[in-house]
């Protein structure tokens, strides 16, 4: 137990290299002996962190895999962490592998962002409550000014490692968020970054953002609402609605896969006597049930030039050539398509057949909508 509360204070070592490192991780041994090499550097940096307790995860990690609501991976480390008794190991205590794993799951890098262009070490520096204040000030404005990490680190992970590196320097946690704000909004995903900055920092508070293709978005309860791409497209007055419909499905793609890297969930937004679900990589929404008056329901894929299949409809042809709109799908990764077809044949009782338009169809309103011609 401690004898006094001890506040995290994070911190990343940040290395950058020119090619994927041949691993994520980094036995006891290893860790043990960089996390010495890294007590070094932040005491000669900030004298007063000789006065904390350092704890490094001997595991290399995405931007992604950090930044994701709770901080799990600090989080973990934290807890690992408090367990030691102070004074242990001089106050310095790593964590890597024992027979190939990590000592908790959330300290496991994930192999699908292995290959990113900047890995993240994860530090945390616990402080007594009457030191904290003062040194996570001091570190604040020290790594970002000169946070460089020394000759002796930098050459281990080199050797280590086995590869060259380009840069490896130290960052707050403040600072690694504010360099992927910047990252973001270079791509044009500002908005994103207004609904994930929510997610990490004041999941408590609700977030209303637009998209750049102006797609209503808000974060609430844990994850992002976004509204119905067809609804969307109802009120849009852009010449080209069936480009601007395209357009929007991409951007909605690009959030739902950093979304989800983030571990932030996107769901459709709920609207009234429509059944809204998110699941396998697709948003559903079905609007009516099929009615025996009509024929039979049927699938049609609206597809966009370089996009592929950027929604599905489950409609029916009425006397008249009239189509009536059972439910739109809208594939957000390109391994959804499969499961929103069979829910869609499940739901409507229909064969899991799927009729390629070849094009986005709109209604004589512009709406997104169904053929009213007989298809074969």
């Amino acid at each position: 137990m401690e004898s006094t509360p001890l506040e995290a204070l994070p911190v990343v070592l940040a290395i950058e290299t020119g090619a994927p490192l041949p691993r994520a991780t980094l036995t006891r041994d290893e860790a043990a002996e960089l996390a010495a090499h890294v007590a070094a550097d932040l005491q000669s940096l900030v004298p007063a962190a000789t006065d904390a307790r350092l704890a490094l995860a001997g595991a290399l990690f995405d931007p992604v895999e950090l930044l994701r609501p709770g901080f799990p991976v600090w989080a973990t480390l934290d807890e690992l962490a408090r367990r030691v008794p102070r004074g242990h190991l001089e106050n310095v205590v790593a964590f890597g592998t024992h027979e190939g794993r990590m000592p908790a799951q959330p300290l496991e890098p994930e192999a699908i962002y292995a290959d990113g262009p900047m890995r993240l070490l994860p530090i945390t520096l616990l402080a007594p409550e009457t030191l904290a204040a003062t040194l996570g000030e001091q570190l604040e404005v020290e790594l970002v000014g000169r946070g460089e990490a020394g000759q002796r680190t930098a050459d281990w992970l080199i050797r280590t490692l086995g590869v060259p590196l380009e840069h490896v320097r130290y960052l707050s946690r403040n600072d690694l968020l504010a360099l992927t704000c910047v990252q973001y909004e270079h791509v044009n995903l500002a908005p994103l970054w207004t609904l994930l900055e929510a997610a990490l920092l004041t999941p408590y508070r609700e977030e209303a953002t637009l998209s750049a293709r102006g797609v209503p978005l808000r974060y609430a309860d844990g994850g992002v609402l976004v509204q119905s791409p067809a609804q969307w497209l109802a009120s849009n007055r852009e010449e080209d609605r069936a480009h601007a419909f395209a357009g929007a499905i991409f951007e909605l793609r690009q959030y739902a896969a950093l979304l989800e890297a983030h571990h932030v969930p996107m769901r459709l937004a709920p609207v009234d006597g429509v059944q809204a679900e998110a699941r396998d990589g697709y948003l559903l929404e079905t609007l009516a049930a099929a009615d025996p008056g009509y024929d039979a329901p049927r699938l049609v894929a609206h597809e966009a030039a370089g996009l592929g299949v950027v929604a599905v409809t489950a409609a029916q042809r009425g006397e008249g050539g009239l189509a009536r709109v059972l439910a739109h799908g809208y594939p957000l990764q390109p391994q959804a398509l499969g499961p929103l077809v069979t829910t869609l044949a499940e739901r409507f009782g229909l064969a899991p057949d799927l009729h390629a338009l070849g094009r986005i169809h709109l209604d004589g309103a512009g709406r997104l909508g169904a053929p009213d011609t007989p298809l074969h």
